[in-house]
């Protein structure tokens, strides 16, 4: 599709490709060293999405703090942050977490039937409504006319997949963690039904850094 946003998944895995042990719990494996890579992509970014699993489990987004990364933003004629939006289909999103305190711009992406239970409430910016079909077309033309041209998407596996499937992936930054986790339920950085091998995502690796045990690896989607 023409005009659609350069779309990157952004993941923190353990060295066996768990994004979280098998109980669902929140990732808290990950470095300091992580978080303030991910602020660094967050920051050029005009936009983020992440699903309502990985907010009920956080409670949180990640807004930028760092004083240079606020000014590179500015010198850019950007606003300070990016904006956040939540995916959920079923807009069942508790409205008492610390997500909606944070100082950060705010929107929802939600079917159209669950768009007039969060009309009025002060914590979401804007709202707006998914494809029925399940495509990413119509949230793509709603995101040129606001201007937005770099998306990154924080998880979960779902999310990222539903891009994937459609071939809306344009990059991949993984953070490989000294952890093993195991078990088979336990997420992967994409969930979905899957690819065959024959028909998977081919990755260029593009750049790599390792920092005390954790690798920090910059994957191309390759046509």
């Amino acid at each position: 599709m023409n005009n659609r946003p350069s779309i990157v998944a952004i993941a923190a895995m353990s060295a066996d490709g768990k994004i979280s042990d098998y109980s669902g719990a929140p990732a808290r494996f990950p470095s300091p060293q992580d978080k303030a890579h991910l602020e660094h992509l967050i920051a050029q970014m005009d936009a983020v999405v992440f699903g309502a699993n990985t907010l009920r489990a956080y409670g949180t987004s990640l807004p930028i703090g760092d004083r240079h990364l606020l000014q590179q933003r500015q010198a850019q004629h950007k606003p300070p942050q990016p904006i956040h939006f939540v995916c959920s289909r079923s807009g069942d999103i508790p409205r008492e977490i610390p997500f909606f305190r944070q100082p950060i711009p705010r929107g929802l992406l939600t079917a159209a039937e669950h768009i007039s239970q969060w009309q009025g409430f002060p914590g979401f910016d804007q709202i707006l409504p998914l494809d029925p079909a399940g495509t990413w077309e119509q949230t793509f033309a709603q995101f040129q006319r606001q201007g937005i041209q770099q998306l990154a998407l924080l998880g979960g596996g779902e999310l990222i997949a539903s891009f994937a499937a459609q071939g809306y992936l344009d990059e991949l930054w993984l953070t490989v963690c000294p952890i093993l986790l195991g078990g088979t339920t336990a997420p992967t950085p994409m969930g979905g039904q899957g690819f065959r091998q024959t028909a998977g995502l081919n990755l260029e690796l593009v750049d790599y850094q390792a920092i005390a045990s954790e690798l920090f690896l910059h994957y191309r989607v390759r046509p």
